[in-house]
């Protein structure tokens, strides 16, 4: 049973950053439960607790006992046929080996295992005291935790992510001394930097949370959270609004603050005029205030900050945070000003000066590039094809105007609200913002066809050029975030359910790409030299190449919907040329997969194709025909067989056709019984070699008609 006391590790530092400390206190948890168990010190390690803040990085296991046990110790010396020379006399070998242990060579054990004998020394090492274990064991965490950059300070030795000032580490009541960082443990902590300045005195392990909170520092991540959910909830009900709080503010407000306190604060209704976009990514992103919406989800001149302190003028904060919006939202009502003077489309012609890729080209040949594909695709998929030329066109103007300069992730924002302002057709506005979708993982689609045509062409444009290049992604490295780009190109392409040719696509793609860029990443040859062009081959490679590329990318997709993946592979074996197709198949097979009949048909699918390869393998073999001559039938299984294919390729056809693939299925499973009696009771490999063959011409339909969906031999 565990009767072991809580331990508590406390290192008090300087601000740490607020996006890394929720991971710096993890690994700090990590590295202190993987330090004790490693020791074989018993704790309840699935009751320890993460606790941080600004200025803090705590650990909490409860139940760790005083000690770690006795340790077994086992060293294995030398194999017992090189342990004695040729005289009988113990060799060097093992002299040396008896010495390293301080024993004589008579304490030595035998081990004898399946691979040989060796001599080993058996002891047992008392084991250590908490007391001294522990000063390693969060060294060691220390040690482990991601800092790129670690910091100096003073003119010490040592270093971490931020200056260190106090260390606490205790054991119950009783403190484990120990120095870290220049910093001897103790049991004095410290509270809020201005509320509660002076030291703290933790009695214990157990009451140092609550000593904290006395001293106005929520230790607790959670705890924290919740108080400002709250904070937020109690100043927004007086203002009458709907605050926009997202997990990722939230995070960081609660990495900022010890002792979160909301403050109701307003900016001039003048400000309302520039697109909401702009004034709430200045609110979140450079001054992590909270924007408040109205019951028609409209911004309004509203919004609350958050401060760490509970301040006893409240309205002094206020002043201080509508200061400082103040001039943020100036800049950007004098950039949204200003870009309104200049239609959009006028900044095609500069793009010209914007280098995309050396070997690519400037942003003004990739436009002429997607503009093409865009007018392509949209004529396949019933889209406006001269509305999705002129969308392809103005689509990284926005790129060139102020506000975007200013703040880059309003692209395609910026973009639509200028070519609505330009008088630009609704549609063309929309597409410039939604092509950009899905932006993060989690995120929808375009939803406007014309949308989805865009996101095509860009993407099917930045893929073939990179490829091309020979820069495409490799392990961790993805500096042109292609698998992004596959992903969101084959998202877009199965949910917008757009029939295109993918291989054909980026083949088209790649014919828009300059001879130069296809030469680019071509690899020299062993004389330094790069290799002589062939465009076409070239071309056909990379297609391949990309077309793989996109499918790695939905393993991951369909995985994370709960597709199987014997499933998947089955789809992928007949190579779909459309992933709209691909997934329809895909949905087909899941449903076939239920049917009772699924399992014995895949079995016999599997059997069919065994024999037709073995068959095809033989060199003296006459090749498979197609033909089914009924003249050379000598059972009545392998007539029904004939019969009952026939009936369900001419049943099915038109279904097929249609890409109704689960009536396909369906239709199959109703050959079980046939095709089961045919292999109980027909010898394939018959005598005559006329009805030998006939049979395989059999099989070789079957097979066909069995992957008309998907190869159902892999479920």
């Amino acid at each position: 049973m565990n009767t072991g006391k809580s331990l508590l590790v406390e290192l008090g530092t300087e601000e740490l950053p607020p996006k890394a400390l929720d991971e710096l206190s993890g690994a700090f948890l990590r590295g202190i439960c993987d330090g004790l168990a490693k020791r074989g010190v018993a704790a309840g390690l699935d009751q320890a607790r993460r606790y941080a803040s600004p200025r803090r990085l705590a650990a909490f296991v409860p139940g760790v006992v005083a000690s770690q046990p006795d340790q077994s110790v086992e060293r294995r010396g030398p194999a017992l046929a090189a342990a004695f020379d040729a005289a009988g006399a113990p060799s060097k070998a093992l002299l040396g080996f008896a010495q390293s242990c301080a024993v004589d060579v008579g304490q030595l054990e035998k081990l004898e295992t399946d691979k040989g004998a060796w001599f080993v020394w058996r002891t047992v090492k008392p084991g250590q005291p908490l007391a001294m274990l522990l000063p390693e064991i969060v060294d060691e965490a220390l040690k482990a935790l991601p800092i790129p950059r670690p910091m100096r300070w003073a003119d010490h030795d040592y270093s971490f992510v931020r200056p260190v000032h106090w260390l606490v580490m205790l054991h119950g009541a009783e403190i484990i001394d120990g120095e870290l960082l220049g910093l001897a443990s103790g049991r004095k902590s410290r509270g809020h930097r201005f509320m509660h300045p002076q030291p703290v005195h933790v009695a214990d392990a157990d009451g140092w949370l609550d000593a904290m909170r006395a001293s106005q520092v929520l230790a607790d991540p959670l705890e924290r959270r919740q108080r400002i959910r709250d904070e937020i909830a109690q100043v927004a009900a007086g203002i009458g609004g709907t605050p926009r709080l997202g997990d990722t503010l939230l995070d960081e407000l609660a990495n900022l603050t010890e002792w979160p306190a909301a403050i109701a604060c307003t900016f001039e209704r003048a400000f309302l005029d520039v697109p909401p976009e702009a004034l709430v990514t200045t609110m979140v992103a450079n001054q992590k205030f909270v924007p408040v919406f109205d019951a028609d989800d409209k911004l309004t001149e509203h919004f609350i900050g958050i401060a760490n302190i509970q301040s006893k003028d409240p309205a002094e904060i206020r002043r201080g945070y509508e200061r400082v919006i103040r001039p943020r939202f100036a800049d950007a009502k004098f950039f949204w000003d200003e870009d309104l003077k200049t239609p959009l489309a006028s900044y095609q012609e500069q793009l010209k000066n914007v280098t995309y890729q050396q070997a690519l080209g400037s942003q003004w040949d990739k436009s002429l590039r997607v503009a093409e594909l865009a007018r392509v695709i949209a004529n396949r998929v019933g889209a406006d094809a001269a509305l999705a030329t002129r969308a392809a066109s103005l689509a990284k103007c926005d790129l060139l105007t102020r506000m975007v300069g200013e703040f880059p992730e309003l692209q395609g924002v910026m973009g639509r609200y200028y070519a609505s302002h330009d008088g630009e057709p609704a549609s063309v506005a929309e597409a410039l913002d939604s092509y950009y979708q899905p932006r993060f993982g989690g995120d929808h689609i375009a939803a406007d066809k014309l949308g989805q045509v865009l996101a095509v062409a860009e993407r099917l444009d930045t893929l073939a050029g990179i490829f091309a290049i020979g820069m495409k992604p490799g392990g961790s490295k993805d500096p042109f975030a292609l698998r992004r780009a596959a992903l969101g190109l084959a998202r877009t392409l199965i949910e917008g359910n757009l029939e295109l040719h993918l291989r054909g696509s980026f083949i088209e793609a790649l014919e828009l790409l300059p001879d130069a860029a296809l030469a680019a990443g071509l690899k020299p040859g062993k004389d330094g030299k790069p290799p002589s062009l062939n465009a076409g081959a070239r071309r056909a490679t990379l297609a391949d190449e990309l077309y793989e590329f996109v499918l790695d990318r939905l393993r991951g997709y369909y995985a994370e919907q709960g597709f199987d993946h014997a499933q998947f592979e089955s789809v992928l074996a007949v190579q779909p040329s459309s992933l709209a197709d691909f997934d329809r198949r895909l949905r087909a097979v899941v449903e076939f997969s239920r049917c009772p009949e699924a399992a014995s048909l895949a079995a016999a699918n599997k059997r069919v194709a065994n024999i037709l390869r073995k068959q095809a393998e033989e060199a003296s073999a006459p090749s498979i025909g197609r033909v089914v001559d009924p003249a050379h039938f000598e059972a009545d299984a392998e007539r029904e067989l004939a019969d009952a294919l026939a009936a369900a390729q001419r049943e099915s056809a038109a279904a097929l056709s249609a890409g109704d693939y689960a009536a396909v299925l369906s239709r199959l499973a109703q050959l079980q019984a046939p095709v089961d009696a045919f292999f109980d009771s027909v010898l394939v490999n018959a005598d005559a070699p006329a009805v030998r063959a006939n049979r395989l011409a059999l099989l070789a339909q079957l097979k066909t008609q069995f992957g008309a969906v998907a190869d159902i031999a892999l479920l």
